[in-house]
């Protein structure tokens, strides 16, 4: 993967910062490439672990999961704290970009399913425990390896 160097240097973020913006999204924007060649961004519902983001989806169908079968290349976008500031014609944000590769799991199928129960309702997790045991055989489970994770910030105006 080729590097690219910043060119707003003053919107840099370091690596704790950007792993914390990657762990802190509400969401993140999946974006990956087809056998027609044309990219596909899709907002999921993710978990971010020891180096790895999860998100689920149906099993075995749908536009990401034929992209993700022709190429496993994806990168994953999260923005926070977007604030657009007309009167200054710019926008605060905090954001993250993750380039890696895209593989499903089943070994850790269960696991990131939890996490996302704890990230995304952590007053039910009992509930939860009971939702995962009900979608569990009609859930696919992704995780993306992080090989890159880059991030940038426009925080005067945050």
């Amino acid at each position: 993967m080729k590097d690219y160097e910043i060119r707003r240097k003053d919107r840099a973020v370091d690596e704790n910062d950007a792993l914390e913006i990657l762990k802190s999204g509400s969401f993140g924007v999946l974006s990956t490439i087809g056998a027609d060649g044309y990219p596909y961004g899709v907002p999921v519902n993710y978990a971010y672990d020891d180096g790895k983001i999860y998100f689920h989806c149906a099993k075995n169908v749908g536009h990401k999961q034929d992209n993700l079968r022709f190429s496993g290349k994806v990168s994953f976008t999260v923005v926070t704290k977007s604030d657009v500031i007309s009167e200054k014609f710019t926008t605060g944000y905090e954001s993250a970009i993750a380039f890696g590769y895209a593989s499903k799991t089943v070994t850790e199928k269960e696991k990131a399913l939890r996490l996302l129960v704890q990230k995304y309702s952590p007053k039910f997790t009992e509930d939860g425990e009971n939702h995962i045991k009900g979608a569990f055989e009609r859930t696919d489970v992704f995780v993306i390896e992080i090989e890159k994770l880059t991030a940038k910030a426009n925080k005067k105006t945050v």
